[in-house]
C-alpha cells in the first residue's frame, strides 16, 4: 500500500504557500492531504501561516499575533514566489483573491465540498503568546464541520508535547502526530507518548542518521515524514513503510508513486 502524499502548506513548489490558490492546485492533482499550519490573530482568527512575521511571505512586515485579520487581508502573500510575474507578457492572470490571508475557517470549508474526502494535516505553532488558546479555538472550529470525532479527516500536529496533550483532553478521538524534530529527541519522547499517536520525523533526520527510522518503525507506529521532495527521500521513506509523506511538490509524488 503506498503512503499517503500530503501537500505540504498547499502545492508549494508551484505557488505561494498556505494560499487558497496553493491548496486548490494540491487538490486538482489529487493529493491525498493537505498540511498547514495555524496561529491565532490578535481578534481571534485562526490563520494558516507558519512564520511567527509576515517579512517573508507578506509584502509588508508585521508580528501576525499583533494584527487582525482584516489587517492581514490587505497584504499580497503570493507576489515573492514569482516577483517578476509582472514583467512577464505570457504569465495567466492573477486571481489576487486566491492569494491573500487564508482563515482555517475557509481553507476547511474548501475541503469539505471538494466532492471528495482530503485529509488535513494540522500544526500548531509553538510558542506562541496565546498558549493553548490556539489548540481551544482549533478544536471549535473542527467541531463546527462535525470533524473533532474518530472519523474526522483531520489530524493534528505539533513539536509540542504539551499542546497535543491539550487536544487529547479537548477531542480525545482525533489523531495527533507527534513532529520530531532532532534524532537525538527520541529517547526523550518515546516512554512518554500516548499509545496511538503517529510519530512526525524530518527527512533530513532520517537521512543524516541510518539507524534512526529503522527505530521508529520498530515502535509498529504509524510514521507520517516531512518533507519528502526528491527521489530518493521517497526511496527512504518506502523503504521504512511510512504511511504519509509530507512533499512541497504533491503532483511529482504521486506521478512517481502511480508508476
Amino acid at each position: 500500500m503506498r503512503p499517503q502524499v500530503v501537500a505540504h502548506r498547499g502545492a508549494s513548489h508551484e505557488r505561494a504557500e498556505h494560499t487558497l490558490g496553493a491548496y486548490i492546485e494540491a487538490i486538482e492533482i489529487g493529493a491525498d492531504g493537505l498540511e498547514c499550519d495555524v496561529r491565532l490573530t490578535a481578534d481571534g482568527h485562526l490563520v494558516c501561516f507558519h512564520d511567527r512575521d509576515t517579512r517573508r511571505t507578506g509584502n509588508r512586515p508585521g508580528v501576525l499575533s499583533t494584527m487582525e485579520l482584516a489587517d492581514l487581508d490587505q497584504l499580497d502573500f503570493a507576489s515573492w514566489k514569482n516577483p517578476w510575474a509582472d514583467l512577464d507578457d505570457e504569465a495567466p492572470d492573477r486571481d489576487e483573491s486566491l492569494d491573500r490571508v487564508l482563515t482555517l475557517r475557509r481553507l476547511l470549508s474548501t475541503v469539505a465540498d471538494c466532492g471528495r474526502r482530503v485529509e488535513l494535516a494540522i500544526e500548531t505553532k509553538h510558542p506562541t503568546r496565546y498558549a493553548g488558546l490556539v489548540e481551544r479555538r482549533l478544536v471549535e472550529e473542527l467541531r463546527h464541520f462535525g470533524w473533532d470525532r474518530g472519523d474526522s479527516p483531520a489530524r493534528i500536529m505539533s513539536f509540542s508535547y504539551t499542546a497535543l496533550q491539550r487536544v487529547e483532553r479537548l477531542a480525545p478521538d482525533l489523531q495527533l502526530v507527534m513532529l520530531i524534530e532532532k534524532a537525538r529527541h527520541w529517547p526523550m519522547l518515546k516512554p512518554v507518548l500516548a499509545d496511538g499517536w503517529i510519530l512526525g520525523p524530518g527527512i533530513e533526520q532520517l537521512t543524516k542518521h541510518p539507524t534512526f527510522g529503522p527505530r521508529l518503525a520498530r515502535t509498529g507506529r504509524d510514521i507520517h515524514v516531512w518533507t519528502v521532495n526528491t527521489d530518493t527521500q521517497l526511496q527512504t521513506c518506502l523503504d521504512l513503510g511510512v504511511t504519509a509523506v509530507i512533499t512541497d511538490r504533491p503532483g511529482y509524488l504521486l506521478d512517481r508513486l502511480d508508476r
